[in-house]
């Protein structure tokens, strides 16, 4: 699953980030694989709000179809 489909309240481990730029931007923010995130608010077609740890960011619809996961049981 990738993390457009995640849905809100629902926590994720990133599985593989698929393209080099959208590794880039992901781990400006800290995230890489293995990182455990949580979906805080997602936008139809827009942007998902993630929190790691006690920080907040928005990833583009574009980026997040790129970002395989894990859900957590």
């Amino acid at each position: 699953m990738t993390l457009d489909k995640v849905s809100k309240g629902q926590e994720v481990v990133i599985k593989n980030i698929k393209s080099k730029t959208a590794r880039v931007y992901a781990l400006r923010f800290g995230i890489s694989e293995g990182s455990k995130v949580k979906c805080v608010t997602k936008i139809n077609n827009g942007p998902i709000i993630l929190r790691k740890n006690h920080q907040e960011i928005a990833i583009g619809n574009s980026l997040a179809k790129q970002i395989e996961v894990d859900t957590q049981k």
